[in-house]
């Protein structure tokens, strides 16, 4: 899964490196405050923190269900340009695609330069997310819109609240390579253009979101259940995991994002 965002995405613990369009809640940019200095594992960097084997084996996780969504993101926006209704926008749904394939690139490299196999380190993910894109196939090209700026940006968000709790040297890539695309801005004139043009669309559209929704976290909660290393780190045990109490607050914050996103399409949550 993938992610686009808009500049009115809600504040989340993730540090701004490589944020993507407006969003420096992290930072306290815009809100007058100075976001508190890492603690715990979050102040080291790699070469500490991968001391601890089972931190390594939750990062290795991280990293390779990032990359394998990455490549599974190119493979999407290249089917999605089939679907263009233009040739510019075909191009433009290209670059994108080239951005994504760019980012996989990257986290291959990162799990070959710390000793792991990238796609020993992808495996473990392949069947979840491609059940996950088998189980929301968009019928048409708007569908595609929708399903890459509100569906994959979930799983951005997601990323962003562990990527507070790693050492830096992986928060940093883990926020570059959730960088935008510049398919938020293109998703959201194409739809909210179509609405414009038939009223319908808006209410078939906002049906497929919701289901969208409900499929990604449930995505999401089956790979953290699958992965013991993954799983410690973020309720409890390793870099300052979440507490359920937290648990909940993470997923309010998602879901106020979505919302938001929503609304950027002009459809109605």
């Amino acid at each position: 899964m993938r992610s686009m965002e808009t500049p009115d995405t809600p504040e989340t613990p993730a540090a701004p490196a490589g944020d993507r369009a407006g969003d420096h809640a992290a930072s306290g940019e815009g809100s007058g405050e100075k976001a508190p200095a890492p603690t715990g594992i979050a102040a080291q960097n790699w070469d500490t923190a991968a001391a601890d084997p089972q931190y390594r084996a939750a990062v290795v996780d991280l990293l390779g269900a990032l990359a394998y969504g990455e490549l599974a993101a190119f493979e999407r926006l290249a089917d999605d340009a089939k679907l263009a209704p233009t040739l510019e926008d075909k191009a433009e749904l290209a670059k994108m695609a080239s951005a994504e394939f760019h980012h996989f690139e990257r986290l291959r490299g990162r799990l070959s330069a710390v000793g792991e196999e990238p796609t020993a380190a992808m495996e473990p993910f392949a069947a979840a997310l491609d059940g996950f894109h088998r189980q929301t196939a968009p019928s048409d090209w708007l569908e595609g819109l929708v399903k890459a700026y509100v569906g994959d940006s979930i799983a951005s968000d997601f990323y962003r609240e562990v990527a507070a709790r790693l050492d830096s040297d992986t928060r940093d890539l883990v926020l570059q390579v959730l960088d935008d695309t510049g398919h938020a801005s293109f998703a959201i004139e194409k739809v909210r253009a179509a609405i414009e043009a038939d009223p319908r669309v808006g209410g078939r559209l906002a049906l497929w979101a919701r289901r969208l929704m409900g499929e990604a976290l449930s995505q999401a909660q089956r790979v953290v259940a699958d992965r013991d290393a993954l799983s410690t780190m973020l309720v409890g045990g390793l870099a300052g995991g979440f507490d359920l109490a937290e648990v909940g607050r993470m997923f309010s914050r998602i879901t106020e994002a979505h919302t938001k996103r929503m609304a950027a399409l002009g459809l109605a949550a």
